[in-house]
């Protein structure tokens, strides 16, 4: 007979959940702080959204192998707004974009979150990218970053120098001599890893031994800051914030830092259902769960979590099977930051901002542009609009400006209709050529063509390329056959199959036949 537990999926975890827990730690405890101190927060805050992501949102969510904490892809838009509104005001704006989240779960609207063009969400991810690569650069050695995007990138030359000719008695080279180690390892590790330590993580192998290298060198660089009660780096949300928060302008950061979130967290979630053949995603109740663990990391003033890619595929990888495996490694990282707090003291700074500045180059990855461009021109410059916008401006307006510029795209492609004439004066022939969507918008493309014929002709349609046509087109097909036969033209055409490209969704099959919104005459069949 199963038990309480057991019959809500809780029953004790299997081993291999245990283990993959382990994995998933160990990907998670760097990165946990790196993305804190990319964020410009104390690391506390990230373990702090990596515990909760784990043990709760592993609990009540819908994905059982996603593994949720602070994300690569928020620390823009949360530096901006610590930068801007302070440290203070933080926890207020994420507590309120987790109410957003639980109610955009409840009201079942996960799916419309996976509504997003892939040029856009890659532009956003190669806009973080860069401005995490451009920013972690600086804190790679032991300098402080600018103040915008544009102005990170600009100086990078300026921080090439000093980490390699010490000015003034400064750090800055030992400190880029640590982060260089960290990526040569990581790189490394990555290329030759042996088989038999597959699960052995490069971020984490590198942390080892950068800390080993700065704790017997007795290095002067900077080191991670933790307090030694957890409960000490909250920074809970008070009357002024609250108070703040009524304003439009801070309801519209947490509304995109919501919207951010939720799409980062259910194209992850997506992405590892791909992955493993165990039960499918809840995307409305995994939605909700977001919500709920940012309330929470809001109201002890965390940083914001989703759902993560890395961390997440590391745990399919290493053979979770259920949710265990995302709550235990929540568990461990309680249990570092309590029990081992003097253990994370020893950590360089520069060597988790180098994980960060690889994460940013990974993130990049020029290499989608090719494959955006079997698509198109047009992806590709949604994906342009996007990532330009988000370094010259902000993350919010340049995933807008692709958002746009997107839908722009879509009524382009919905509305145009391209023909091509092409004419035989020896067999008084002349062949059209329709591409595109032929749809009320371009009747007067099409009938302008069409009038063109000159009498006697013999017209044939072609529409091999025509993805969409509607009940005026069709209607206007028909009456310019019917006019024209008395005047010595005709027409041919595959009506049936023209006919069917009308019932049918664009790119799709007939669903129905629909057929008393065919234009009526002549039965069609005769080829003409």
């Amino acid at each position: 007979m199963k038990t309480t537990n057991q019959a809500r999926g809780l029953a004790l975890p299997p081993g291999k959940d245990v283990l993959a827990s382990v994995v998933v730690f160990l990907v998670a405890l760097p990165l946990c702080m790196g993305v804190a101190i990319a964020s410009g927060v104390p690391p506390a805050a990230g373990l702090v959204a990596g515990i909760v992501g784990g043990v709760l949102v592993g609990l009540i969510g819908g994905a059982p192998l996603q593994v949720s904490g602070p994300a690569a892809g928020l620390t823009v838009l949360v530096w901006e707004l610590v930068q801007n509104y302070g440290l203070p005001m933080l926890g207020t704006v994420v507590l309120v974009a987790g109410v957003m989240q639980l109610a955009a779960g409840l009201f079942k609207t996960g799916q419309w979150f996976r509504a997003i063009s892939p040029s856009v969400i890659h532009g956003m991810l190669a806009g973080i990218g860069v401005l995490i690569f451009a920013s972690q650069f600086h804190i790679m050695v032991d300098d402080q970053p600018r103040g915008t995007g544009l102005a990170n990138l600009m100086s990078i030359p300026e921080s090439v120098y000093k980490g390699i000719f010490p000015l003034d008695g400064t750090s800055h080279h030992i400190a880029a001599m640590i982060g260089v180690i960290t990526i040569v390892t990581m790189v490394l590790w990555e290329k030759f890893r042996p088989s038999r330590l597959t699960n052995v993580p490069g971020p984490l192998l590198a942390i080892l031994l950068v800390s080993g290298i700065a704790m017997i060198l007795k290095l002067d660089i900077s080191y991670v800051k933790v307090p030694d009660a957890l409960v000490d780096s909250f920074l809970y949300p008070t009357a002024e914030t609250l108070g703040k928060m009524l304003s439009k302008e801070m309801l519209g950061v947490a509304a995109a830092l919501a919207f951010i979130a939720s799409a980062e967290t259910l194209l992850s979630t997506s992405a590892v259902d791909q992955m493993h053949k165990g039960p499918r995603a809840d995307y409305d109740r995994e939605l909700a769960a977001q919500g709920v663990g940012n309330m929470l990391c809001g109201f002890v003033g965390a940083l914001p979590m989703t759902g993560v890619i890395v961390r997440s595929s590391a745990n399919v990888n290493a053979g979770a099977t259920t949710k265990w495996s995302a709550i235990l490694h929540g568990f461990w990282l309680l249990l570092t930051i309590v029990a081992l707090p003097n253990v994370l003291r020893l950590i360089p700074t520069s060597g988790l901002a180098a994980i960060l500045v690889y994460t940013g180059f990974k993130l990049f990855n020029p290499a989608r542009v090719r494959i955006l461009a079997r698509f198109g021109r047009a992806e590709v410059a949604v994906y342009a609009v996007t990532l330009l916008g988000i370094v010259v401006t902000d993350l919010l307006t340049g995933v807008v400006l692709g958002v746009v510029l997107a839908v722009g795209k879509l009524l382009y492609t919905f509305t145009h209709l391209s023909v091509r004439c092409v004419a035989c004066e020896a067999d008084r022939r002349m062949d059209l050529y329709l591409e595109g969507a032929a749809t009320f918008v371009a009747l007067p493309k099409l009938a302008k063509e069409l009038d063109s014929v000159p009498s006697g002709q013999s017209v044939h349609l072609h529409f091999e390329k025509l993805n969409y046509i509607d009940h005026a087109c069709l209607e206007l097909i028909h009456n310019w056959r019917k006019q024209h036969e008395e005047l010595g033209s005709s027409l041919v055409v595959e009506w049936d199959d023209l006919e069917e490209r009308y019932r049918a969704p664009v790119g799709g099959r007939p669903t129905a036949s629909n057929s008393s919104l065919i234009p009526q005459g002549e039965p069609p069949g005769d080829g003409h």
